[in-house]
């Protein structure tokens, strides 16, 4: 019988590979690879996500591995802008590609088909000559609808300093295969959704199989050869639905303590795929995603879970706390807000 792992077991495990229960000492590439990427629709987000997780992080180390091509931004995951390792770029592109054009050709039918979006992609490509072109210059040469979707047949990532604490709009764009060098030979569909599986367990794990599919923005059936592919351990949920992870794996003990942690605007901890770990309680979430928000609010955690709300202003993080939190709580969120302040500044 597989080991049942409790919902508290479940919330150590990701805060421990989300490098939320210790700042670490890796590399940029190599944390970004341990996340499972970020989410980078709105460019500070990764700095603070970063600023939570490693050690000694300051805002130029981002900015400079972007400029240097060791990170990249691309629209990846769920047609949503991801910061990527160079090295993870290229399989995650791959993995995605045919699944996401057939849903964009489908729910789009008033916009350019299959022939039309690839002679597009082929102007934009010789347009572009290895230099970048903004997003209004895009539209302007292939039109907006086909501009929403392009990044689907021809590869493109955000050059900088567009995406940066000091640019935030995200709107420079340059041909990935100029940017990063043309695809590896093995960088195809199976090797790609392979990588996606065990970047997913290794980042978010243990999960279900429809978790790891909606995090990818692809279909369950969609990976069952990936899933037979990677030498996987199994768990059961206190629901009594498998779980898939890893081999050697950090389970850290559901009494590990978790120290008090700011996540960023979509951080990817609090999304739809990592319920299970309720890092973001259930009575909760309608204040952090809701129309108004649709991108969420910035958060802080205590004792791993979301307790309130924050936000830089005139020169201070203000703290708005969901309930009464006691004395040592209290302490180290003023400590670590005071931190975090000294960041944005």
């Amino acid at each position: 019988m597989p080991r049942t792992l409790t919902a508290r077991e479940l919330n150590r495990a990701l805060l421990a590979r989300q490098l939320l229960l210790r700042r670490a000492r890796l590399s940029l590439p190599k944390a970004v690879e341990r996340m499972g990427g970020l989410q980078a629709q709105y460019a500070p987000s990764m700095y603070v996500g970063l600023w939570s997780r490693l050690d000694g992080f300051a805002r130029p180390t981002l900015t400079r591995a972007l400029e240097r091509r060791t990170v990249v931004q691309g629209t990846l995951l769920r047609s949503t802008i991801h910061l990527v390792s160079a090295r993870d770029y290229w399989p995650w592109a791959a993995a995605i590609r045919a699944s996401r054009r057939e849903h964009w050709l489908r729910v789009a039918p008033d916009a350019p088909r299959d022939a039309e979006m690839t002679a597009l992609a082929n102007t934009l490509y010789h347009a572009l000559d290895g230099g970048a072109m903004r997003r209004a210059e895009v539209e302007a040469l292939i039109g907006k609808r086909a501009t929403q979707a392009i990044n689907l047949w021809l590869n493109i990532v955000r050059a900088p300093p567009s995406g940066t604490w000091e640019r935030r709009r995200a709107d420079l764009y340059t041909a990935a295969e100029d940017w990063l060098g043309p695809p590896p030979r093995d960088a195809d569909e199976t090797t790609g959704r392979e990588l996606l599986v065990r970047r997913y367990l290794a980042a978010f794990g243990p999960a279900p199989a429809a978790d790891l599919a909606g995090w990818a923005g692809l279909k369950t059936t969609d990976l069952e050869t990936a899933l037979a592919a990677v030498t996987l351990r199994r768990f059961e949920s206190e629901d009594g639905d498998e779980l898939l992870d890893l081999p050697r794996a950090p389970l850290p003990p559901a009494d590990t303590p978790a120290p008090v942690r700011f996540l960023p605007t979509w951080d990817a901890t609090l999304l739809a795929h990592a319920r299970r770990a309720a890092i973001l309680p259930e009575e909760h979430r309608p204040r952090i995603f809701n129309t108004k928000t649709p991108q969420s609010v910035p958060t802080f955690l205590v004792d791993g879970a979301v307790a309130g709300v924050w936000r830089y202003a005139d020169g201070k993080v203000d703290l708005e706390p969901f309930g009464r939190l006691d004395r040592a709580a209290t302490r180290g969120l003023r400590e670590e807000a005071a931190r975090l302040a000294e960041f944005h500044a």
